[in-house]
């Protein structure tokens, strides 16, 4: 912060002013020198009450700084001397002895402040030091001084239409002379320490817009005179002690769109005037104590995007008119004392990113709309009433990351169909009436960390499934009735943290793994006798119970199976000698290309494969191709009518080695990485003459394609330019931390995310990637796509996951841009890397695809989201790049426009300026 501190009078009247939560040094002459926040001639700034500092710290401080002006000055201060400063000149005292005042204007005093240790005076409420011949700079450690009051002469600042001060730790009061500002329209004081009763006067501000008072120490009632206050459109107020009703008029004009109060003490029925305020887009009232019927208290609202009502008294059912709020993203309602059941209407809200009715009185059935919700990310219902069966349909919630269904009256089984929930990493089924066995389609649940199916009727055998997932932390599975033996696939589950076994009828040896090992008895308590293994409590397991259930069946099962094996050889060999003779000639051929090859495909028999795709692409003819890279060509490939392959076909008589290393690493990459928004690897062929990958095919091609077509590119529109850098992100995010070790890609690019039928992104061409070890230095040779690659690898050779961050960034201001970022950010240290130069006055409007109308609401906030986010990618400072976990986090949070989309700049986006 830049300004001036000689000694002109402050002016009475300004158009706007925001006090920061610090002061800057400052450098300039000055014959007069008032330290104020530019509305009153005495600046007034308190420390926060230090008790017991010394007298003589404080003494010290106030000697140092005499002993640097000049000799006439000390002169002037020839009192200050000892160690009492409550005696000196010009030296006011609290009543604890500490000095609260220092008051030396029009003294004549000369020289700097810059000895003047602010820090020691602690306790320092006011400070006039005007009319004097001081100079220099004015020490930092006054920044230390933020609790002041606000002073009551800002009421004469009559033409005042702006006023924040936020975030400054102001004490005291709201002053009544703020009712004098009659032209404010924006009054911005939250995130300080006031306290004490909100104004009558605030009501006399009938321009007001914005009112923000939240986190502040706040108590009382709201004053009737806020009814007045017709032409508000943000009102915030959350996180105080404010009590009584809530001002009854408060949508009166209709305009309001952002309504917070959460986390006082309000009771009382909601404002009437809400019922039929259209324009509200943002309510947050939970944690306190309202009460009423829900269902007669709101009405329809079409521009709606989030709203929280949670623990309160309210009751009452979910009204159909819910769904007219198309553009809702968080509905939460929980803790309160609404019932009926959930109507198809839910259906409605395709936006709906949360919903959480939890530890209500909801009754009846799930109803199967629910799969409508494609957006939906977490799902809680927990602590209700409600019963039937959970139905297949969840399934259909591909996005979800969170559902809680527990404490209900669930019945029926655990449907298959919830493991294609891909993205589940919370699942809580506990405390139902739930039947039949687990499903083994759960361990393909590979980000679950947290899995509750404790308290039901749960029987059969724990499947082998659950030991796949290798990243859960915590796993329940007691009081219900399982059996048998607890699968040796457990013993891969080394992230799990909390385990609970108990009240089971399991048997035979524990796992090996910490969370056994740290386990308490209690976890694994009221099983069978023959439990056992390292849990205190337990009995040891000998090698005959490890080994006595297996004996039981040892020699029936071996004599079985020998015989089986016999009688499938000699029936293997007829069939073999029978078709052995029909064989064509080119049969022949085929088969004696392919002899020996390691060709490795899942569901699929092999070398029938092989010859349907040299079939299907007719040898590789060129006219199948869809695509090349840099290690081989993409050739479209229909097996059958309705399905549809790519098969990378790699580039091998030049460099060998190097192709194969491609193949094989891509391989070994796409065979232990499975995500959405990772393309999917079906099979692959090793060939002297035909190596290739078979993979989907993806129906738009590369993004880049996308974006430089220009029909494709306007259907290409803002949601799914958003959903697809999303894809992209969340992929990467999977490689760098749901991996063990992490995998890091090393050649993000527009041409390497394709696109399926409907936008959705998916990363392709692992040929680059690596394994990221912790334990290894990971320096490479340098690979990747010009204009892609970060700019530390052009003079260090060490690979991090920031350099698939960097490159993210690129990708995501390309979508936005639809275009390559070279024209945004230019080249650095004569490489092929890049680096941040934007023009201060460049408007995010300015750089956007100007084949797309501009963004609006929603897709606006969004566009600014990924803007800031890229931004954050492309620091050149690797250290200072967010994680891409941070990443998804940052694009799954809508947050509003604090201003009109026209006037974003780039550059207030990210500080990227340098």
């Amino acid at each position: 912060m830049a300004s001036s501190v000689v000694s002109d009078k402050p002016r009475s009247k300004v158009a706007s002013f925001k006090l920061l939560p610090y002061i800057s040094t400052i450098t300039n002459f000055v014959f007069a020198v008032s330290l104020v926040p530019a509305f009153s001639s005495t600046a007034t700034f308190s420390a926060q009450a230090s008790n017991g500092t010394a007298k003589g710290e404080e003494a010290r401080a106030l000697l140092e700084w005499k002993s640097g002006l000049d000799n006439y000055s000390q002169a002037l201060l020839s009192s200050w001397q000892g160690d009492d400063p409550c005696i000196w000149r010009g030296i006011g005292c609290d009543g604890s002895g500490s000095v609260s005042g220092l008051n030396l204007t029009d003294t004549g005093l000369q020289g700097s402040l810059s000895k003047l240790t602010f820090t020691a005076l602690s306790n320092l409420v006011s400070l006039d030091l005007s009319a004097n011949s001081l100079y220099g700079h004015i020490p930092s450690s006054i920044g230390n001084l933020s609790n002041g009051p606000i002073p009551v002469s800002i009421g004469n600042l009559t033409a005042l239409t702006l006023l924040d001060l936020t975030s400054n730790s102001l004490s005291s009061s709201i002053p009544e002379e703020f009712g004098t500002l009659r032209h404010l329209k924006e009054l911005r004081l939250s995130e300080n320490c006031l306290d004490g009763l909100i104004p009558r006067s605030i009501g006399k501000l009938v321009s007001l817009s914005v009112l923000s008072l939240h986190y502040n120490h706040l108590s009382g009632f709201i004053p009737d005179e806020m009814n007045n206050l017709r032409n508000l459109r943000r009102i915030s107020m959350g996180e105080n002690k404010l009590a009584g009703r809530l001002p009854d008029n408060i949508c009166l004009g209709g305009l309001l769109e952002n309504f917070t109060a959460p986390n006082n003490h309000f009771n009382g029925h909601l404002p009437s005037s809400l019922k039929n305020c259209s324009s509200l887009s943002r309510i947050r009232l939970e944690g306190n104590r309202l009460t009423g019927n829900l269902t007669e208290a709101l009405g329809a609202y079409p521009n709606l995007k989030y709203i929280d009502l949670s623990y309160n008294q309210f009751h009452g059912e979910l009204s159909t008119k819910w769904g007219c709020s198309h553009n809702l993203t968080s509905l939460r309602i929980s803790g309160n004392k609404i019932s009926g059941g959930l109507h198809p209407m839910i259906g409605n809200m395709a936006q709906l990113r949360v919903l959480d009715l939890s530890s209500n009185y909801i009754t009846g059935r799930l109803p199967r709309e629910l799969r409508r919700l494609t957006s939906l990310l977490e799902l809680d219902l927990h602590d209700n009433k409600i019963s039937g069966n959970i139905p297949p349909e969840i399934g259909h919630l591909s996005t979800l990351e969170k559902l809680n269904l527990g404490s209900n009256k669930f019945g029926g089984s655990i449907p298959p169909q919830l493991a294609q929930c891909r993205s589940l990493w919370n699942l809580n089924l506990s405390n139902n009436e739930i039947r039949a066995s687990i499903p083994s389609e759960i361990g393909n649940l590979q980000f679950l960390r947290y899995l509750d199916l404790s308290h039901n009727f749960l029987a059969g055998k724990i499947p082998r499934g659950i030991g796949k997932l290798t990243i859960l932390e915590k796993l329940n599975l007691s009081q219900n009735r399982l059996s048998g033996f607890i699968p040796k696939s457990f013993d891969n589950m080394l992230g799990l943290l909390s385990v609970n076994i108990s009240h089971n009828y399991l048997e035979g040896p524990i796992p090996n793994i910490k969370a056994f090992r740290d386990a308490p008895y209690s976890a694994v308590a009221s099983n069978r006798a023959g439990l056992c293994g390292i849990v205190a409590g337990l009995k040891k397991c000998s090698e005959r119970t490890y080994n006595e259930k297996g004996n039981k069946f040892m020699i029936p099962v071996t004599l079985l199976l020998v015989s089986f094996i016999l009688l499938t050889s000699l029936f293997i060999g007829v069939i073999l000698l029978a078709c052995q003779r029909a064989k064509t000639a080119e049969q022949d051929s085929l088969e004696a290309q392919v002899q020996g090859d390691a060709f490795a495909i899942w569901g699929y028999d092999g070398k029938m494969v092989y010859e349907n795709i040299i079939k299907a692409t007719e040898g590789f003819d060129s006219k199948y191709c869809v695509g090349e890279g840099g290690y081989g060509v993409v050739y479209k490939a229909n097996l059958c009518d309705d399905q549809a392959f790519a098969v990378k076909k790699i580039h091998v008589p030049h460099d060998e080695i190097s192709g194969l290393t491609s193949l094989e690493r891509e391989a070994t990459a796409l065979a232990n990485i499975r995500h959405r928004n990772i393309v999917e690897l079906y099979g692959y062929c090793f060939h002297p003459r035909h190596s290739f990958l078979v993979y989907e095919f993806m129906e738009r091609g590369s993004l880049r394609r996308a974006l430089s077509d220009d029909e494709m590119a306007m259907e290409f529109d803002w949601a799914r330019r958003a959903s697809a850098i999303k894809g992209v992100a969340d992929a990467l995010c999977y490689m760098h931390h749901d991996c063990s070790p992490p995998w890091i890609h090393r050649d993000i690019t527009s041409n390497n995310v394709l696109l399926d039928g409907d936008y959705e992104a998916h990363v392709s061409d692992f040929g680059t990637a690596r394994l990221l070890k912790p334990d290894s230095s990971n320096w490479t040779s340098v690979v990747g796509t010009l204009g892609y690659i970060a700019p530390e690898l052009a003079y260090s050779a060490e690979v991090t996951e920031k350099c698939d961050v960097y490159s993210f960034g690129v990708v995501a201001m390309e979508v936005i841009m639809g275009m390559h970022v070279g024209n945004l950010i230019s080249s650095s240290c004569q490489s092929s890397t890049l680096s941040v130069q934007i023009d201060s006055g460049t408007l995010l409007q300015d750089v956007l695809d100007r084949r797309l109308s501009l963004p609006l609401d929603k897709d606006a906030e969004n566009v600014v989201s990924i803007a800031k986010l890229a931004l954050a990618c492309l620091r050149v400072d690797p250290h200072r790049r967010p994680t891409m976990q941070k990443v998804c986090q940052g694009l799954s949070i809508q947050e509003p426009l604090v201003k009109p989309f026209a006037d974003v700049r780039l550059s207030e986006l990210d500080g990227v300026l340098r």
